[in-house]
């Protein structure tokens, strides 16, 4: 790999301004083809074989209307009742526009007969229930904004409106721009410190951000003929921020250690992307594999993030080897300008180290054993919350005030409970198909017939005693009819008798339809179950289910459980019924125990491949098995404060939340992926300036102690950026956004702690065996070395 990234390096710096000019051209045009694409996301949550999926095909075959379940506009209103006025005027015509929108198949009013149960509070809170014809893994922001312009008439009649459900959630995405700007603020200062120059921090946050921009521009391009989750841009961002400013880093200190040695800008230029490139690539490459590794979860959306992710690395490699040396090239040696401190490049100072970090190294090689073990067990109990984790979905009760999903949330829980914010959607394959309960309906009729009956000799009873008494026979008559009618059920009775005797003449009506759906409103948690639905041929039939607690809440998960465990199976016993409990709150229900399946396979495949790698690199079994050992602990001990926060609710305030929350099921895979990745870097770079100095005299311990002291304050320096740019992300809104930048931020600060305390006291108590190689895999296993310092041997 040296020879080549040496060829590519020679070429950019003998043509950098070309080089330069063109990744700014690049990334204008990409940007602004991502732009006219729309940039769409997709939350797909789709899981092969989950009883939620399975509701979503039935239902898309046979119940299309139904297939999406409903998405709900919330009108409420301070001032009247929404029924009277000039509400019940702007009530009307919000519904009307909203018919008339191209993505609305079908609404029910809360002035309808059908939507009488969608008023609360006294009149002054409803729901205008939409059927569309965008799923959630489909709709984009335009639609999103179309059909939420549609309310227009409500909002301006002084009506409160909001959108809950998917289409709530697609226009509620809070704004990450604090964040960026807060964790590029950061990364710079530290840049400026670790470099000692304020023109040397240019080109790392140049790199990283039109690496950033050229590669979520590319993400948001690819939307449209691939799908992106609608959280894969922000963590793009993260990422390419993150890994941008880090790898330049790298490169930037490899290129002044090489001017500071005499070497012309061009030659430093090709040197430091042949050495230092060299370990970004392989580096870079290990995220890239690790994130691509969420393939084998069989997920759709967990691979889509994972791809997502990856190409925005990819992107901040290329841009780390072609426009980072380009700008080197063409700032030369005024990279030392603007200096602010003396700041020898990786640390190096009298005796190739600088006091500072040597004073660190030299205690860890006094005291190896004491610094292992309590580097290891302030670990295991960082990590002890790890054991009560619970996968789970997004709260929107915790999204920012100002969104529409959090509206809705508050003003449906207030109004209706707060399982009205994830309904329940069962979906029923019905066969034989379903028919109409004759027997019902028979037995109304013939009660019917026998109510006229009666009600017929009653009138001529009545007439003969009025004729009896000498009222005329036409005035005995009429008198006698009023009698009787006055007598009769009431108008609403009538009505409801009525509405009877449409339901047992339909399909609804079919007893195990009504089995199935009593059995369920039975169960405990369940609020309220809706009226059936049934296609025209009978064959499939749907209906919600409302629980009593929130759609994150342990309790809605232990509803689904027993709804299909339990109640379902029970009720549809014998009767050629087959019901799925679906929608999007099963579906994220689904994800996280699919999620929870798959965790150990993923995790056993990142950490083979990661083994190989370092093995491959090194030439031993015995550093790569300590550092996957201690890579665990690290991402286990950065999941116990994940829990510790989050689920348990530790300082949740600080962060800005008010009460706990699940683990959203996809962090922990997502952090794992990446932060084995990242993890490889720290590693990397430590143990080739453990093997620089091996080959300077040979001394496994001052080799260790050596390679330490000089990598120490580029790792340092480089983890702290990571942590500022992650943490950042606790500024955003978006609780599932706070998670991953509590989650990575933590893991990369114990990581650094790992690579720079633990991992070099363990290899200085195994002694020269941590390079032990078995003598058949070392005769076959190819030399590949990272940096390539071999290369120039002779040079």
């Amino acid at each position: 790999m040296t020879g080549p990234l040496y060829r590519l390096g020679g070429l950019v710096a003998r043509h950098a301004l070309a080089f330069f000019a063109g990744w700014v051209v690049f990334t204008v045009a990409i940007v602004l083809i991502a732009n006219a694409t729309g940039r769409p996301t997709s939350d797909d949550t789709n899981i092969p074989g989950s009883d939620s999926t399975r509701a979503t095909d039935l239902l898309e075959r046979d119940l299309p209307k139904e297939a999406n379940g409903t998405v709900p506009i919330v009108l409420s209103s301070e001032q009247g009742k929404l029924t009277e006025g000039s509400n019940r005027q702007a009530v009307e015509q919000t519904v009307k526009s909203l018919k008339a929108n191209q993505y609305v198949r079908d609404l029910i009013s809360p002035l309808s007969q059908q939507g009488s149960d969608a008023l609360a509070e006294g009149d002054t809170v409803g729901i205008v229930s939409l059927y569309l014809t965008v799923g959630p893994g489909e709709i984009t922001d335009d639609e999103a904004d179309e059909i939420f312009a549609a309310t227009d008439p409500a909002r301006a009649a002084g009506l409160e409106v909001s959108a809950g459900g998917y289409l709530g959630t697609q226009l509620s995405e809070p704004s990450t721009r604090l964040s960026e700007i807060v964790g590029i603020v950061g990364a710079m200062i530290v840049l400026v410190f670790a470099l000692g120059t304020v023109a040397a921090m240019t080109m790392p946050i140049t790199t990283a951000l039109l690496g950033v921009f050229s590669g979520l521009a590319l993400v948001g391009a690819l939307g449209a003929a691939i799908t992106v989750p609608s959280i894969a841009p922000t963590l793009a961002i993260m990422l390419g921020l993150a890994v941008g400013v880090d790898y330049s880093l790298f490169i930037v200190t490899r290129y002044r250690r090489l001017l500071a040695d005499g070497h012309p800008t061009a030659e430093a230029v090709a040197r430091a992307i042949a050495t230092s490139g060299g370990a970004v690539v392989f580096a870079g490459g290990t995220v890239i594999l690790a994130l691509l590794c969420l393939y084998f979860g069989g997920i759709p959306q967990v691979r889509q993030l994972g791809y997502s992710a990856a190409i925005a690395v990819a992107v901040v490699i290329v841009a780390a080897l072609t426009l980072l040396p380009a700008g080197l090239t063409l700032l030369g040696e005024r990279i030392n300008a603007l200096r602010i401190r003396h700041a020898d490049d990786e640390g190096e100072g009298k005796g190739g180290r600088s006091s500072a970090w040597t004073s660190w190294a030299e205690a860890v090689g006094r005291h190896p054993a004491p610094a292992a073990l309590a580097g290891i067990v302030a670990l295991a109990v960082i990590a002890i919350p790890v054991f009560q984790i619970d996968l789970g979905a997004q709260d929107n009760g915790q999204m920012p005030t100002d969104t529409t999903i959090r509206e809705s949330y508050d003003d449906l829980s207030r109004g209706f409970g707060v399982g009205y914010n994830g309904p329940l959607l069962v979906a029923v394959d019905l066969k034989p198909p379903a028919k109409p309960d004759a027997k019902k309906e028979q037995q109304l009729q013939q009660q019917q017939a026998e109510q006229q009956e009666q009600s017929q000799e009653a009138i001529e009873s009545t007439t003969e005693q009025l004729e009896a008494e000498g009222v005329p026979p036409a005035q005995a008559q009429q008198e006698a009819t009023e009698q009787v009618q006055a007598q009769e059920p009431s108008q609403a009775q009538q009505q409801q008798l009525q509405q009877e005797e449409q339901f047992y003449s339909s399909p609804a009506s079919d007893p195990r339809l009504v089995k199935l759906t009593n059995q369920i409103s039975k169960a405990s948690d369940v609020d309220s179950v809706t009226p059936v639905t049934v296609n025209q041929s009978g064959s499939a039939a749907a209906f919600t289910v409302i629980g009593d607690s929130a759609p994150s809440a342990k309790r809605t998960r232990d509803l689904v459980n027993h709804l299909r465990d339990e109640v379902i199976p029970a009720a549809t016993k014998g009767t050629g019924l087959t019901a799925y409990v679906g929608g999007t709150t099963a579906a994220n229900i689904d994800l996280a125990d699919k999620i929870g399946e798959v965790l150990p396979m993923v995790i056993l495949i990142i950490v083979v491949l990661s083994f190989v790698l370092l093995t491959v690199a090194f030439r031993t079994m015995v550093v790569p098995a300590l550092a996957a050992a201690l890579n665990l602990l690290a991402v286990a001990a950065a999941y116990g404060v994940l829990v510790a926060i989050f689920q348990e609710g530790w300082g949740v305030e600080l962060i800005g939340l008010d009460h706990a929350i699940p683990i959203v099921s996809f962090v922990p895979l997502m952090m794992f992926a990446i932060l084995f990745g990242l993890s490889t870097d720290y590693t990397v770079f430590l143990l080739t300036r453990v093997a620089e100095e091996f080959e300077r005299h040979g001394d496994h311990r001052e080799a260790i102690i050596g390679g330490l002291g000089r990598a120490l304050r580029v790792i340092a320096a480089a983890a702290l950026i990571m942590v500022l740019v992650f943490s950042s992300f606790v500024i955003s809104g978006n609780p599932t956004v706070k998670q991953f930048g509590v989650g990575l931020a933590v893991a990369v600060a114990v990581d650094a702690v790992v690579v720079c305390l633990v991992l070099p006291a363990l290899m200085l108590l195994v002694g020269r065996a941590c390079w032990w190689l078995p003598g058949p895999i070392e005769r076959r296993l190819p030399r590949l070395g990272i940096e390539g310092e071999e290369y120039f041997k002779d040079s």
